[in-house]
């Protein structure tokens, strides 16, 4: 069962929590207990949340015309790569190197987090996350989910919302 905090900054916080804190955005952490045996990061916090996965948003970093960018789509669906593209205005995308992904974002796979990256990439927000007053997203590693509105993580991220996900 996860484990609910409000507004949560602590000692120890996630740079995705600090940043969410210091913009003054109001979200819920929620912790849960990671299976490393688990086969879907993203089911696995529905799952441990109660929440439907069309709630919970991956977050998937791609490279787009030999630049990085940031996905955010429903884990119940998957990324549509040539949707991906046209929406930052690229013509070809493919799925980034995830030792690069790590690296660029200063978070692991499994737990990247669209906020408090350590590069700041372009964003692009599956456009079904506006049908919902909140969703989820890692909130920096594995077993830690922040719930807030599409619409502060559209602008914390400064995120383009687009048609990306496909069922």
């Amino acid at each position: 069962m996860a484990k609910k905090s409000k507004k949560q900054h602590q000692p120890g916080g996630t740079p995705a929590t600090v940043a969410l804190t210091a913009a003054g955005a109001e979200f819920t952490v929620h912790s849960y207990d990671h299976d490393p045996a688990h086969p879907s990061y993203g089911e696995e916090a529905a799952e441990a949340m109660g929440v439907s996965p069309d709630r919970v948003f991956k977050t998937l970093v791609a490279d787009i015309d030999g630049a990085l960018t940031v996905a955010v789509v429903p884990v119940a669906g998957q990324l549509d790569l040539k949707a991906l593209a046209a929406a930052v205005g690229g013509k070809r995308a493919t799925m980034a190197d995830p030792t690069l992904a790590e690296r660029t974002t200063g978070y692991v796979r499994g737990g990247i987090s669209p906020l408090g990256q350590r590069k700041k990439l372009p964003t692009v927000l599956d456009a079904s996350a506006s049908a919902h007053p909140t969703i989820c997203v890692s909130a920096g590693r594995r077993g830690l989910e922040v719930e807030l509105s599409p619409e502060d993580l559209a602008r914390l991220t400064e995120a383009v919302l687009a048609p990306i996900g496909r069922p």
